[in-house]
């Protein structure tokens, strides 16, 4: 925020405070939204490894037989 904005803000009568406490909140918002893409990339890599397990395991007793 700019020199200008803050005096800006000041000057309304909203106070500085609010703008702080809005600055915090987005960024615990973004980090949690950073958090639960992570959770959700995972969750969906997982099956996907278990499916590939599976196609290799299921290659291996093909060529046994």
């Amino acid at each position: 925020m700019t020199f200008i904005h803050r005096q800006v803000w000041r000057e309304s009568g909203l106070g500085v405070t609010d703008v702080e406490e809005l600055q915090r909140t987005i960024t615990r918002l973004e980090q949690q939204t950073v958090d639960l893409k992570a959770s959700l990339e995972k969750r969906e890599a997982e099956p996907e490894a278990a499916r590939e397990a599976n196609r290799q395991l299921t290659r291996a007793l093909n060529e046994r037989a």
